[in-house]
């Protein structure tokens, strides 16, 4: 971290993070309004459950590809810029999807989807770090982050709601619609930091494969970033498929099904992750290495809430260990971007962030997609049951992502000077 950091205003700083947070509602939205339409397009078009996979991995694919630009981007271009852009683009293919009649145009929009959004996360992460130096950063990303998941719910219960009752499409018009809205919003009220206020922009710009080159070298990095990719895994088949898991083998109507699905999992996330932020900055100037501490902790603990979802026999315990799994989910995620920060200086925040997309998504694809052909073919019941086990299964991707946190608190703890 820098010696010293700039103060901005007290009250434009939470304008920001207010106005962001809008933005990464929608983000989330978009994405997971079609997971809740899974039984719809099946019906429809007569998509497979592998080919359903293939949609919702898509968008990840081509999110993880353009990351790493986008990050290298957030830390060169004005961020305002980037974020209204993005908005705007992926409002507007989120609308067009709603035009769509044929497996490679879902795939196509949900991939420009991936595209257009890519831009959002490093450029806000950046800025809202910008806006708000060490003593209230875990705690502002860690409430931006929140938005995620009640921006999930809206998509997944929201986008049945418009489904059941003015079909599949207006679902896509709706929130394209309103993206479109909230970028004029941006265009008036958004603030960028004055050039020169923080020393992200004071040094030249370094080439971007020397800059990602520069950020690969360090263990710590490589190490929170392939936890990512396999919480990330795990937090994507359930984005994906928990709809589908509930509407067939619970026999739920659509509207149930997407709202049941990501309620109980978002709703704990939504009040664990700024929660988790809070602890982490409060336990850091006592505790070296505590947001990875607070992580590594959550996933743990979250392992044995994984397999009990994808075992469980009834819906009121299937709910409790969703329940449960998304206080796990929301105290790792709330501090992905603010541990991983701990290891660069202000200037590359954004490029590590799209490091971390590049990582957590391109590796996250991997999960809802095997599930999707593991799940395929046989009867309705043993497709259901297969995907049981397999989301059982997952549990060890998470064990996995809380060792290697572990082992980045431990580099990061043994350096000889802290960031």
């Amino acid at each position: 971290m820098p010696a010293s950091e700039s103060t901005p205003c007290h009250r434009e700083k939470w304008i920001v993070l207010a106005l962001l947070w809008w933005v990464c509602l929608l983000n989330y939205a978009d994405r997971q309004a079609i997971s809740s339409l899974f039984p719809l397009l099946e019906k429809d078009f007569g998509f497979t459950k592998a080919q359903l996979g293939l949609i919702g991995s898509a968008f990840m694919w081509v999110y993880a590809a353009s990351a790493p630009l986008a990050g290298y981007a957030g830390d060169r271009l004005n961020r305002k810029g980037l974020i209204l852009g993005g908005c705007l683009f992926w409002s507007l293919i989120t609308a067009a999807t709603g035009w769509c009649g044929k497996l490679w145009q879902f795939v196509a929009a949900r991939s420009l989807i991936g595209l257009g959004e890519s831009v959002y996360f490093p450029a806000a992460a950046s800025l809202l770090s910008d806006h708000h130096v060490a003593r209230t950063r875990s705690t502002a990303l860690s409430f931006h982050q929140s938005a995620v998941y009640v921006g999930t719910i809206a998509g997944g219960w929201l986008g049945a709601v418009i489904a059941e009752h003015y079909g599949w499409r207006w679902t896509f018009y709706a929130f394209g619609g309103a993206g479109i809205l909230l970028s004029v919003i941006l265009i008036l009220r958004l603030r960028e930091m004055h050039p020169g206020a923080t020393e992200s922009l004071v040094e030249p710009p370094k080439a971007f494969l020397h800059t990602f080159a520069g950020l690969i070298s360090r263990p710590g990095i490589l190490l929170l970033a392939a936890a990512f990719a396999l919480a990330n895994g795990v937090s994507a088949i359930f984005l994906i498929w928990a709809p589908t898991f509930l509407f067939e083998k619970f026999h739920l109507g659509l509207v149930a099904a997407g709202f049941s699905a990501v309620a109980a999992i978002q709703v704990a996330c939504a009040v664990s992750a700024p929660i988790s932020g809070l602890l982490a900055d409060k336990l850091s100037p006592k505790v070296r290495g505590a947001r990875m501490l607070v992580q590594g902790m959550a996933l743990l603990v979250g392992t044995l809430c994984v397999v009990m979802v994808g075992a469980a026999p009834t819906l009121p315990l299937l709910m409790g260990a969703m329940l449960c799994f998304g206080f796990c989910k929301g105290a790792y995620d709330g501090g992905i971007f603010a541990s991983v920060f701990e290891f660069v200086d202000s200037k590359e925040r954004g490029s590590v962030v799209g490091l971390m997309n590049l990582c957590g998504w391109g590796g996250g694809a991997l999960g809802p997609l095997l599930v999707g052909f593991i799940s395929s073919g046989g009867s309705d019941a043993a497709q259901i049951a297969r995907m049981g086990v397999a989301i059982s299964w997952s549990g060890l991707a998470y064990l996995g992502a809380a060792g290697l946190i572990l082992a980045a608190l431990k580099i990061y703890r043994n350096e000889s000077s802290p960031h």
